[in-house]
């Protein structure tokens, strides 16, 4: 495939280590039996895990009263969560694209940015730091980001016209997820953003079924291993390494057995 920015590098050994066929377990964790809407339910786990990532304060059994049985709490404690979970029903018909990402985006960070950073891409270098409040990353800088996100877009829409099969729909959409945090192309939401992406990647492809992929839950139980491997491919976004990026990729296809179980 003509690649801008994505690489097929990794695919082999990716399959190689993923072993058995991801769609038999995909049809286990879709024929689960819950006692409320399974693709709300499931929403509110991407959301509400999504948010913990990024060290909001809220907790699923909160979560689950709040949207289900209609508990009441502090505005401020559900609302960012409340916007993820909207952001989550707006890929069920939308296709992934950069306006419908940057519509998601201005969702997801209601309650996080100004209205008029919402939805925008950002105009000012970006530095991630770390606990010790050193720089950990340098991202894309905003005279690049137009044309980093022109080629991350350019082929989503290749891969979105392919026939692709199992293992090639979890290794791209992990990619994809990889490719735009670090571009990082928001002044915040962008971890939010980039999971969301790989979520509506493997919707677009395995259709509704995909909303019970817990790859949320999964990056927030190893939280460290989720940081760990998005540093491994580089600090600099000019001297990035996409070659050492496997153990990323790896994250969700090989947490499905540990989501056969109900939870």
């Amino acid at each position: 495939m003509d690649f801008k920015i994505l690489t097929s590098e990794l695919l082999v050994e990716f399959t190689l280590r993923a072993k058995d066929s991801p769609i038999p377990k995909l049809d286990k964790i879709s024929k689960q039996e819950l006692p409320v809407d399974y693709f709300q339910f499931y929403k509110s786990v991407s959301s509400v895990y999504s948010s913990k990532i990024e060290e909001e304060d809220i907790d699923f059994d909160s979560y689950f009263k709040h949207r289900f049985m209609q508990v009441k709490f502090r505005g401020d404690y559900t609302k960012k969560a409340d916007d993820l979970f909207e952001a989550y029903q707006f890929i069920d018909s939308n296709s992934l694209n950069l306006e419908n990402v940057k519509k998601a985006h201005a969702m997801i960070s209601a309650n996080l940015l100004p209205i008029d950073q919402q939805g925008l891409i950002r105009s000012t270098p970006m530095f991630v730091l770390n606990s010790n409040d050193q720089i950990e990353y340098v991202a894309a800088s905003p005279s690049s980001i137009p044309e980093e996100l022109a080629h991350l877009f350019h082929d989503i829409e290749i891969l979105q016209k392919q026939r692709l099969n199992a293992y090639e729909v979890f290794y791209y959409s992990a990619l994809i997820h990889l490719v735009f945090v670090k571009i990082h192309p928001f002044l915040d939401g962008n971890g939010r953003t980039a999971r969301l992406i790989e979520k509506w990647f493997l919707t677009e492809q395995f259709g509704q079924k995909a909303t019970a992929i817990q790859l949320e839950k999964n990056y927030f139980t190893n939280l460290k291993a989720y940081y760990n491997n998005i540093k491994k491919i580089g600090l600099e976004y000019e001297r990035l390494d996409y070659k050492k990026s496997l153990d990323f990729l790896l994250m969700t296809i090989l947490s499905l057995d540990l989501q056969i179980k109900p939870i």
